[in-house]
């Protein structure tokens, strides 16, 4: 069960705290009831744990006086997308921020049981640019709306960082049944409280559970300051390092057939969007990667890092088949697809999927991104991956320059 956050709109809120007092009330009640009838004593289900998966494993059990802190059961919700659902990568920094500010407070981090998956990247299509189309029995599996967290990530490996629990799970009912029993020094609901003073005033440091009301704009906006790199208690590696036992073995399989690789990912899709001026000139924020992304500049862009004669894994959102055809010319061209003999059993929609080709990337001798990140980032766009605000007229050609 998990604690409802208020929403602003022109009706009155309904109070968080009697909210909370409700819901405390039950889990009480059913703890109650759990523990009169059940042979063994306390015993709720988690729903989402596949008991019979060769990949699922016990749980870390969270023993001692811990405390802890809860950001809500949806990422990014309440929030700007609250009708509609975040991708991974955004949902992902969001998740980041909320595992930091737990780690700053030395807190368990009350995890969202499910993540929302974004239609747009979930649909039926062309997979990764390699002309391979997603089957009928595939589309029906990965037609769900939302997956478990613990599909996607291992929470044991988390909490070896942060430890972590569901939002589902029998502790976080415990967690509510006993936050009722301490009274005041039960749960505070906070709003707009530095993380510090989270930390240092005793009216929440000594609280057991936390109820945070993030920004209304989005999680990770409770993170301003991540351009002071003193500030970022976890890389941007961190979550992708994470992912589940079994997407790492996928992983580990595939790079195993692809012996020494190099590999690329491209983004193209929704960041190639364009709109219009008021002079009806079109305009774009990323003006020159419609250009760069293209195969014939592609080969010329990574013709100084990759060696003719390499095995070059790509990852791509590009639904055209045959696109990165014209790279045969030069390597030996492998996608995910290649590999359904091993993916097909394991996963379930396109977050997973995305999920084992990151492990894929970050495994290769040399891996080129769509655009930098970092300053080191081998890209195949000089075009800044963070612009907002300003858009340009696309360009198409090279104005002369030589490959």
């Amino acid at each position: 069960m998990a604690i409802q956050k208020t929403h602003k709109g022109k009706t009155k809120p309904r109070s968080p705290t009697l909210i909370l007092t409700v819901s405390i009330v039950a889990i009480t009640l059913l703890y109650i009831a759990s523990t009169l009838f059940s042979p063994n004593g306390f015993s709720f289900s988690t729903s989402i744990t596949s008991k019979n998966s060769v990949f699922s494993k016990n749980r870390r059990q969270h023993n001692g006086p811990h405390k802890y802190i809860y950001w809500g059961n949806r990422i990014d919700c309440p929030g700007k997308h609250c009708d509609t659902c975040a991708g991974l990568g955004h949902q992902e920094s969001s998740l980041r921020c909320a595992l930091e500010e737990a780690m700053f407070l030395q807190r368990t981090f009350v995890m969202p049981a499910r993540m929302c998956i974004n239609p747009i990247h979930n649909k039926r299509g062309i997979l990764h640019g390699s002309g391979n189309s997603i089957s009928e029995e595939t589309e029906e599996r990965w037609s769900d709306s939302s997956c478990a967290m613990d599909s996607l990530y291992d929470l044991d490996l988390i909490s070896d960082t942060v430890p972590v629990i569901l939002d589902n799970s029998e502790m976080w009912h415990h967690v509510l049944a006993t936050s009722m029993k301490l009274g005041s020094r039960g749960v505070a609901h906070v709003e707009g409280v530095s993380k510090t003073d989270l930390k240092e005033k005793s009216s929440y440091s000594n609280i057991l559970l936390i109820n945070r009301t993030a920004s209304p704009l989005s999680w990770f906006a409770e993170c301003k300051d991540r351009k002071n790199h003193s500030s970022i208690l976890l890389p941007f590696s961190f979550l992708p390092s994470m992912a589940a036992e079994k997407l790492r073995y996928a992983a580990e399989e595939i790079k195993k057939l692809l012996g020494d690789y190099d590999a690329m990912h491209v983004r193209r899709g929704d960041v190639l969007k364009t709109r219009k001026d008021r002079f009806g000139v079109e305009r774009s924020k990323h003006p020159h990667l419609d250009r760069d992304t293209h195969a014939e500049f592609i080969l010329c862009r990574i013709a100084k890092w990759v060696p003719p004669g390499r095995t070059l894994f790509i990852a791509s959102n590009e639904r055209t088949p045959g696109y990165f055809s014209p790279l045969a010319v030069r390597y030996k061209l492998a996608y995910s697809s290649n590999y359904s003999s091993i993916l097909d059993p394991l996963i379930e929609n396109n977050y997973e999927l995305f999920m084992v080709e990151r492990l894929i990337l970050m495994g290769a001798k040399t891996f080129i991104k769509t655009m930098k990140e970092d300053d080191n980032d081998l890209s195949l766009s000089d075009d800044s991956k963070k612009n907002t605000k300003k858009w340009e007229i696309p360009v198409y050609s090279r104005d002369g320059e030589k490959c």
